[in-house]
């Protein structure tokens, strides 16, 4: 196996049956591998179509508060388990809101550094699997016009890479000792700092190239954190005293 593919899912139902079928359309290679790390969903998330490299995995965690927003600590250890489990050579990070391409599977198929990150892109899939970047679509899932003014491209993120397996475990996984800090944790700040100081002190290579991730419009990208009015993520609360967009949010409001 070459490239697994680790996706981390709670109650995310709709995004993932357009994920299905657009993994359906792509006829993936044989030596790549999705891992849907499932924590938790109710229902339980199931697939029954024809890929055979497609998994569905329990990571049953006990999910003791369902009022609080602690999802991002409990990826890091639904990342970490998938990163066990894994067959492939390199491991494609990212979350349930982002759409993949096969220029990136490819990039992960045939990379020769130890990572490559992403540039990232407003767009979505329609109910039908298909992809668009359509404004007028954007903006019904909630996309706001004063963001689609400065256009589709917006800043990378640390948490979605490409990375070999032995270097994601040399670099020591994801921290999963801070689930009791609220949200945001701070896992994927942990992860990126560990990350530059391998690669710093010339212990890893990383690619100058990136391929491009499509994300759903959602959460301060439509104006609310918690945005989410087609139920097509999780319905934990992500206002908390430790997330910085909320407080700048509740700042612009009183000014």
């Amino acid at each position: 196996m070459k490239l697994s593919i680790i996706v981390s899912i709670y109650n995310s139902h709709e995004i993932v049956r357009r994920q299905f079928i657009h993994w359906e359309r792509m006829a993936l290679p044989k030596d790549v591998e999705i891992l849907y790390m499932d924590d938790g969903s109710d229902p339980p998330l199931k697939y029954k179509g024809p890929l055979k490299n497609l998994q569905i995995i329990p990571v049953n965690n006990p999910r003791d508060n369902t009022e609080t927003m602690f999802f991002d600590g409990r990826v890091s250890i639904a990342r970490n388990m998938g990163a066990k489990l894994a067959k492939g050579e390199f491991l494609l990070m990212t979350d349930i809101d982002y759409i993949i391409f096969r220029d990136s599977i490819e990039a992960g198929r045939s990379l020769k550094y130890d990572r490559q990150g992403f540039r990232r892109q407003f767009g979505a899939l329609l109910k039908d699997g298909s992809f668009t970047q359509d404004l007028e679509t954007l903006k019904t899932y909630g996309l706001l016009d004063e963001r689609i003014s400065k256009g589709l491209l917006f800043p990378p993120h640390p948490n979605n890479f490409i990375m070999r397996k032995s270097v994601f475990w040399d670099v020591g996984g994801y921290r999963t000792d801070i689930l009791d800090r609220g949200y945001p944790s701070g896992g994927d700040r942990w992860f990126k700092r560990d990350w530059v100081r391998h690669l710093n002190e010339g212990k890893a290579t990383i690619s100058p190239e990136r391929t491009t991730l499509y994300m759903f419009p959602n959460g301060q990208w439509c104006g609310d954190v918690d945005y989410n009015p087609f139920n097509f993520f999780h319905p934990l609360s992500r206002k908390t005293d430790r997330n910085p967009w909320y407080e700048k949010s509740l700042s612009n409001k009183m000014s």
